[in-house]
């Protein structure tokens, strides 16, 4: 599978697609302010706390306090608590320490609340999940630290290796190094992405991380809550690191900036892939240029269109997300079973697409077609769980049941991406919507081939004059030329000034209207 990023930078922010194989998988948005993203570390001052909960909630900057569930605080709580007065009143030069801090004694699963956080103290916290809607950012001290090959947990000493490193032998000889580096009270959790690295390359990366964590220490010294100690790297930054692999071939950036410290950072990490990196400075829009702008306005909104006629029907309430699923009106077969199949499984796999495209988290409930033999029911869910596995969001997905559903939890980590696709109608002046008018051609096509495989001869395309100088221009090239030869059937094409910009209507061979 071939990755491509490609990467906006426009004065209200910083817009990254992410591509596999050409087509439009994740888009992410940074804005030139980014405060209170997941993994930034606060300086929290607890302001009140909830037995009922069993929960504080903490003063981090935002408008509203942040939660902090007993379940999040972590069993080292009582050291982190420790740690953060140590860092904050320390008057050496070099700071303390920390291979020599003595841990305190773990907290237990079923304790309370007040009993950790009684006196309301300072403490050093980092964001679990952005604010979503009305609500304020969710907490963790459970604090992590990723890097491009491992992830550092201070506080304790446990090692542990990505349990998506199928090899026994590879998973005991990266436990071995990592033991055999690892500084004292600090643990470390091997990524997927270690599997094969050296030593020399598990060990820039572990000194990488414990300097960030010197940083951190160095940031608390004097500080006073609340306060931002460190912030999680950029959005290009954090991506590249974690989804940078041997099937990413390409990163285009139209930012000087940007550009510059992607390559240096890829130079840093695999500088074998630094060639990857280019600079975009031609005139059109680099969303144009390479299809992401197209992608986003065909993917986006509340029906979205697959290539065989099933579309799927996304809805979204308070609760959940609901997603239903119709078969539209091609059929590959006669057997009306195996075209339910045939239209779960591309639905699957678009499902799959959407939920990481639009970052959809919570319940989400999807009414596929109905089926009737439980091995296909079992073949669907195996195909979901396929098509979601190379989703970064923690998930679980539970069998199609008798009436047909399939139940999803995703992780909600921050907003889910919602953009807007409709357009003003140019006849009704915006009291009215339309789709998108660079998908035109494609739905005229597509309604196109509809009309003859079901038999219908002698069709007429009625359109506007501007609409029809686009589809009749250039002699063999135009669009009618390239229709002749895709279904060798002649259309001709009438230009009427009375449709607006993108109405068109299909007249059969006694000049009347085809109803679609």
């Amino acid at each position: 599978m071939n990755k491509e990023l490609i990467i906006n930078a426009a004065p209200s922010g910083v817009e990254i697609a992410l591509l596999e194989d050409k087509k439009l998988v994740e888009l992410h948005h940074e804005s030139g302010n980014p405060n209170f993203a997941v993994g930034d570390l606060y300086l929290g001052k607890v302001k009140k706390l909830i037995p009922g909960l069993n929960a504080a909630f903490v003063d981090v900057g935002f408008e509203k306090d942040a939660f902090l569930h007993y379940t999040d605080l972590s069993p080292y709580v009582r050291s982190i608590l420790k740690f953060t007065q140590l860092a904050m009143h320390d008057k050496s030069p070099d700071g303390f320490d920390f291979s020599k801090f003595k841990n305190e004694t773990e907290i237990v699963k079923t304790g309370k609340i007040t009993e950790v956080l009684g006196g309301k103290p300072n403490i050093l916290v980092q964001i679990l999940k952005e604010p979503i809607s009305s609500k304020g950012p969710r907490l963790s001290c459970e604090i992590s630290l990723p890097g491009r090959f491992i992830v550092l947990t201070p506080f304790n000493d446990i090692v542990a290796v990505s349990k998506k490193i199928h090899s026994s032998e590879e998973r005991k000889r990266l436990q071995k190094i990592v033991e055999a580096i690892k500084p004292p009270n600090f643990g470390v959790i091997v990524r997927t992405a270690a599997e094969g690295k050296k030593t020399a390359e598990l060990h820039e990366d572990l000194t990488a991380l414990v300097n960030t964590w010197k940083n951190i220490q160095e940031n608390l010294k004097g500080s006073q809550a609340p306060q931002k100690i460190l912030s999680e790297q950029t959005k290009t930054t954090s991506i590249l690191r974690d989804l940078l692999n041997e099937s990413f071939n390409r990163i285009v950036v139209n930012d000087k900036n940007i550009y510059t410290d992607a390559k240096s950072y890829i130079q840093k990490i695999a500088p074998e892939k630094q060639d990857i990196v280019t600079f975009y400075h031609n005139g059109a829009p680099i969303f144009d240029h390479y299809g992401v702008t197209r992608q986003v306005k065909a993917s986006f909104g509340k029906t979205v269109n697959l290539d065989s006629g099933v579309y799927l029907v996304i809805e979204a309430t308070e609760a959940l997300h609901v997603i239903d699923v119709n078969s539209g009106y091609k059929s590959s077969s006669n057997n009306q079973e195996q075209n339910a199949l045939a239209s779960n499984l591309e639905a699957a796999a678009e499902i799959a697409r959407q939920l990481r495209l639009r970052d959809l988290g919570g319940i989400i409930i999807i009414d596929f077609i109905d089926m009737k033999l439980p091995e296909n029911k079992k073949t669907v869910f195996e195909a979901m769980e396929k098509f979601m596995g190379v989703d970064r969001a923690k998930h679980t997905i539970l069998p199609i049941s008798k009436f047909g559903l399939m139940q999803i939890t995703r992780q909600r980590v921050k907003p889910e991406v919602t953009i807007s696709v409709a357009e003003d109608c140019p006849a009704c002046k915006g009291t009215g919507k339309i789709g998108a008018s660079m998908l035109i051609v494609e739905d005229i096509e597509k309604n196109l081939q509809y009309l003859i495989n079901h038999q219908h001869k002698g069709l007429t395309i009625r359109v506007h004059p501007i609409l029809y100088a686009f589809l009749t221009k250039g002699f063999l090239t135009s669009r009618q030329w390239k229709w002749y030869f895709k279904f060798k059937k002649w259309v001709k094409l009438k230009a009427d000034s009375n449709n607006h910009l993108t109405e068109y209507h299909f007249i059969d061979t006694n000049d009347e209207e085809i109803k679609l």
